[in-house]
């Protein structure tokens, strides 16, 4: 078998696999490569010493047994068999779902998850995005500090567990996305360092040193990531990747990182003859990301949009803290703003960041599914000091509320594991640090971030009790009772309904429509010939839809169909979707 290693500011490289060492060569064709072949068969486990010093994985390695720390393990793709024919699944018309596999189940595992995948069919969502899969030390943590990004993390079940999960989602019509980090490697076990200029100071992130893709030494870590991106999709054939906070992928080259990755997945999709396609996380409010390479955008095929779930959140809660200040002094207007514009911040000022920010999307080139909307992510639930849900924080008449803008909106919808049930259960920031200091460095600044907005210390879950992580699982019996099977049925309604009705997954961002009233908080938003209105106050509204009777496809609470004076009168904290041609 032939390995290989970038280690350009190496003067010597060894293998060692399955208890021999031999000396690896210089690569005549390939500055800082060393190349080397020795016996090796699915499984053996093998590392790179340079200069003598001490084994490291494979910054390549498709498989880690012991965690980050440990020996590589080789991993042959081909003796899997697949069982599903799958001709792939696009982003038009799509419902996603994002899964945290530690937590969608007890057992924790890509197999477990699998084994609820028939719950997600009727529900009737198209996509499942899983949480970062990448390798991290201990067992359980929300996939964002995982290192070794062409691995799965082994207590999820590793490699096999990942095919095995992703087949049988394709055999049940479920497309698979999943969420990678390029934006920075985890503190612990990060190895990368020691074999290139993986990171530079030329750029500072949260987080330290920056990914370099812009310094010396780029070119090879800009491919490092584009071919792990790449590895996903063609070896676990999935569907599609959510890049997590593209803000932070510091880049001066002419050709974007985000451009040049792009361009490869594209390129991948007309190989393997299906749809592939890349999300975006961003807080810039930058058209460019969604904008074709051939109108001098960057090609990537949708965004998450948190200028939505802003405005839906302070209409629905009347939260006006931190970066909900901007959307909080009329809610239902940004929200009708970001419902017709895409975004909400496009040029105008931001007063939690003292400047103007953003700038408009063309809604007559921008199809509307190029942007995900959500009422809860994993951001916006785990984040908050004790992970309350808008469960805990809404009526059930409010939940259904948000859960019809969301899903008759023009965006792409996503939902967050739960909530199509009103989940009990928070869902808390939890970590597994081996690292004695560093636990006690990430227990102590999560205390301090949130003591700073009034929170009690002991308030504060402790991300490293595996009590945190307990109260986070899905609860599984709650769909059965009541108010959660009401909900369940109300989502399940909805989902329906847009597989039936061609207007509500209509692409024409420009042919929106809301009206709304501040004062008696109601919003009525018309997409082609269906009308949905939403009553967030506590009394009645007779809310103007025109003439017309219009016929009821859904209501959270019996009401009667709008009369000649196309007066809908729907009562307090309740929510009706209707035809009216």
């Amino acid at each position: 078998m032939q390995f290989e290693v970038w280690a350009p500011q190496a003067d010597r490289v060894t293998l060692h696999c399955e208890g021999t060492t031999r000396a690896l060569a210089r690569d005549p064709a390939r500055e800082g490569w060393w190349t080397g072949e020795a016996e090796a068969a699915d499984g053996a486990r093998y590392g790179f010493a340079l200069d003598d010093g001490p084994v490291l994985p494979d910054p390549r390695s498709r498989r880690q047994p012991d965690g980050p720390d440990g020996l590589s393990a080789v991993v042959d793709h081909g003796r899997h068999e697949w069982r599903a024919r799958w001709a792939g699944r696009g982003l038009p018309g799509a419902v996603l779902y994002e899964l945290h596999v530690g937590t969608y189940t007890r057992e924790g595992t890509l197999d477990a998850a699998a084994a609820r995948l028939d719950h997600l069919v009727e529900l009737g969502v198209t996509h499942v995005e899983l949480m970062p899969l990448c390798p991290s030390p201990g067992r359980h943590g929300w996939g964002y500090e995982g290192v070794s990004l062409w691995a799965v993390h082994e207590p999820y079940g590793g490699p096999e567990a990942l095919k095995r999960f992703v087949d049988r989602a394709h055999e049940l019509g479920l497309g698979v996305v999943l969420d990678v980090v390029h934006n920075h490697l985890g503190p612990s076990g990060n190895h990368l360092p020691r074999f290139g200029p993986y990171f530079t100071d030329t750029h500072t992130t949260p987080w330290g040193s920056a990914v370099n893709l812009d310094a010396p030494g780029s070119d090879e870590v800009r491919a490092f990531l584009v071919g792990s991106a790449l590895a996903w999709l063609r070896d676990y054939r999935i569907d599609g990747l959510r890049l997590d906070a593209v803000h932070q992928l510091y880049d001066t080259r002419a050709c974007h990182f985000l451009e040049e990755l792009s361009a490869a997945v594209d390129a991948l999709a007309g190989e393997v003859g299906r749809p592939l396609f890349l999300i975006a996380e961003s807080d810039l409010n930058n058209p460019r990301f969604i904008t074709r390479r051939a109108e001098n955008g960057l090609g990537l095929h949708a965004q998450w949009s948190d200028d939505f779930h802003h405005a839906l959140h302070t209409a629905l809660t009347g939260e006006s803290q931190g970066y909900y200040a901007d959307f909080a002094r009329e809610p239902l207007a940004a929200l009708a703003k970001t419902l017709t514009g895409g975004y909400f911040h496009d040029g105008t000022y931001s007063s939690f960041r003292g400047r103007h920010h953003g700038r408009p999307l063309d809604r007559t080139r921008v199809a509307g599914h190029r942007l995900l909307g959500y009422s809860q992510t994993h951001d916006q639930v785990g984040n908050r000091a004790q992970g309350d849900r808008l469960a805990a924080l809404l009526s059930p008449g409010l939940l259904a509320c948000a859960a019809t803008l969301t899903l008759t909106a023009p965006f792409t919808p996503m939902l967050f594991m739960g909530e199509e049930w009103a989940a009990g259960t928070p869902w808390q920031f939890f970590t597994d640090h081996t690292d004695p200091e560093l636990a006690e460095a990430v227990r102590r600044g999560r205390r301090r971030e949130f003591a700073a907005h009034g929170w009690a210390e002991e308030d504060v879950p402790d991300p490293q009790d595996p009590a945190t992580r307990e109260r986070s699982c899905l609860d599984w019996s709650e769909p059965e009772r009541e108010p959660h099977a009401r909900v369940l049925a109300w989502y399940r309604r909805l989902i329906a309904l847009r597989r039936a009705q061609p207007d509500l997954t209509g692409p024409d961002l420009a042919a929106t429509r809301v009206a709304y009233d501040e004062e008696a908080r109601w919003l009525a938003l018309r997409r082609g010939d269906v009308r949905v209105a939403v009553n967030l106050g506590k009394q009645t509204a007779a809310i103007p839809l025109g003439t017309g009777r219009g016929e009821i496809l859904a209501a959270w609470e019996p009401v009667p169909a709008p009369g000649p004076d196309g007066l809908l009168h729907v009562p307090g904290e309740s929510c009706v979707v209707l035809a009216q041609p």
